[in-house]
């Protein structure tokens, strides 16, 4: 079974799952760097909840996920179109203030991700702001069909010297949202230099 294997055949229990978490204290950091009516792209949007909360807020959101299923539910939890696309395949230039990588470039083979990077840089206005998480630890894993890339503060260091454009503006650790989880988080913020 592959990633998007899992998420089109769990998509239920993962909407279930993520849909009602608090991710207000996650959101401050990075909306605090947008003008207002900001835009947006929620990459790899999952069940559509942070979307929704940036549309509530007022600013100009785009979505994409790479698993039809979950595209389906975002669209009918949030009303807002949402593609049905991989980060591997970004292609905009110069479109957003922000780009909202939450929980999704974990999905992300390690040896891309500075391609991937790269892509949002792209994607980026100038002095647009990125926020990414990734598990907490140092290595690639498979889990329930799933594959992690799990990420630590100097594989981030690392990432990011590989990929010249970005400024780190903020780094930090947060236990894992939902009440029955106890994993760590590492979040990162930078902006377009």
């Amino acid at each position: 079974m592959s990633t998007l294997d899992y998420y089109n055949h769990n998509a239920e229990q993962f909407y279930d799952s993520t849909v009602k978490v608090a991710m207000e204290s996650i959101y401050a950091p990075f909306l605090r760097y947008l003008p207002e009516h900001a835009s947006i792209l929620d990459l790899g949007c999952g069940s559509g909840r942070d979307s929704l909360a940036f549309h509530q807020m007022g600013y100009q959101v785009s979505a994409i996920d790479y698993s039809e299923v979950l595209v389906k539910k975002a669209q009918q939890l949030t009303g807002l179109p949402v593609r049905q696309q991989s980060f591997y395949d970004l292609d905009e230039v110069n479109k957003y203030d922000g780009v909202w990588a939450c929980a999704s470039l974990l999905h992300c083979e390690r040896q891309k991700l500075p391609e991937v990077l790269s892509r949002i840089l792209r994607a980026l206005k100038a002095g647009g702001v990125l926020y990414m998480s990734f598990k907490y630890g140092s290595t690639d894993r498979e889990k329930d069909g799933r594959n992690f890339t799990d990420l630590d503060e100097q594989q981030a260091h690392e990432l990011l010297r590989g990929v010249p454009g970005f400024l780190l503006l903020q780094q930090w650790i947060t236990v894992d949202k939902r009440p029955e989880r106890s994993e760590e988080w590492l979040n990162i913020l930078l902006r377009k230099v």
